[in-house]
């Protein structure tokens, strides 16, 4: 048996890219026979960022009903808010003050943010080590990661090991898992989808939002009765990884067609509807789920009750190691 931890930020609505790359494929994790899965909203994550309570709220809730809308089996596994097992900042403590400045120094978390230090606050700074307490509170085995998490991750493995070092052996040191075959959703702009970007693609939107937002994919200057590239086409490259076969090789041949009156608008039209049949269930969930608040915390409540119950032994080890009681 494998024991899977996972988080995801509550810095907005989960976006497509989200979905992809973390989201499903964690979910396809948890199904699998023998696998523990904790996941859980990383909110005290987004303090780094956000400073609106009210939105930290909306955010956590819509992270929760989006896990939920695709289907994570909560009574089997574990999910939980970060912030409702607060052992995880008294272990981020002790974490810290195992951690090098020069290690932190390097990580992209800050360095890219680096060259305007008036817009670094210390959780910035520090956010690698409470990811390391996130995942040594629950002695995880395997973390899904993305590239961009990668570094951290490594960080998490040096100070899990380190404190062993110090005071004996502690922590479980977590491998990491990537998502290959969706390690890179690319935004409407081409770029790696992102909120930061502002190119994303919220698929929870009511229909009228959601295809505005489609509309909005930038493209070239293509006529419609001229061949397109699907290589570089920024359409086609979101459209094939939600088509199956059959789409995409009718939508290929669309592209490089001439005299067809086929352009980049059609093209939308068609990943606006694709997306809207393939998710309907999820999204008509969705709807529900964040029309249910109480639910939605109540079964967060159950989940952290469950989490706490693995983080207090853990905290426990590490209390008595360094010696306190």
């Amino acid at each position: 048996m494998s024991r899977i931890l996972t988080g995801i930020q509550s810095t907005g609505v989960p976006h497509l890219g989200n979905i992809l790359g973390a989201i499903m494929p964690a979910i396809k994790l948890s199904k699998e026979a023998g696998n523990d899965c904790l996941f859980f909203i990383a909110d005290l994550h987004s303090l780094t960022t956000i400073k609106d309570a009210d939105k930290i709220k909306h955010n956590s809730y819509a992270v929760a009903a989006a896990w939920l809308a695709f289907g994570f089996d909560i009574e089997k596994n574990i999910f939980y808010r970060q912030s409702d097992v607060p052992a995880v900042c008294e272990l981020q403590w002790y974490l810290n003050c195992m951690t090098p400045f020069p290690m932190l120094a390097n990580a992209h978390s800050f360095k890219d943010k680096s060259e305007k230090l008036s817009d670094v606050n210390a959780g910035l700074f520090t956010y690698p080590v409470l990811m390391s307490a996130d995942i040594l509170l629950y002695d995880a085995e395997i973390v899904p990661v993305g590239k961009d998490q990668e570094q951290h991750l490594e960080m998490t493995r040096v100070i899990g090991r380190s404190f062993n070092h110090q005071y004996g052996e502690t922590f479980v040191i977590p491998e990491a898992k990537f998502h290959t075959e969706t390690m890179h959703v690319q935004g409407t702009d081409g770029n790696k989808m992102s909120k930061s970007y502002d190119n994303f693609i919220d698929i929870f939107l009511p229909d009228k939002k959601l295809r505005k937002q489609i509309m909005g994919i930038v493209t070239d200057s293509t006529g419609v009765d001229e061949a397109k590239d699907t290589e570089t086409c920024n359409v086609f490259g979101l459209y094939k990884i939600l088509a199956d076969s059959d789409q995409i090789e009718a939508m290929r041949a669309k592209y490089a067609a001439t005299n067809s009156g086929f352009g980049y608008g059609h093209a939308k039209q068609e990943f606006f509807e694709l997306i809207v049949a393939k998710f309907e269930k999820e999204r008509a969930r969705f709807n529900e789920l964040m029309e249910d608040k109480d639910l939605l915390d109540t079964e967060l409540k159950k989940g952290a009750a469950k989490a706490q119950a693995i983080a207090s032994e853990v905290l426990g080890k590490v209390r008595s190691k360094m010696g306190f009681k």
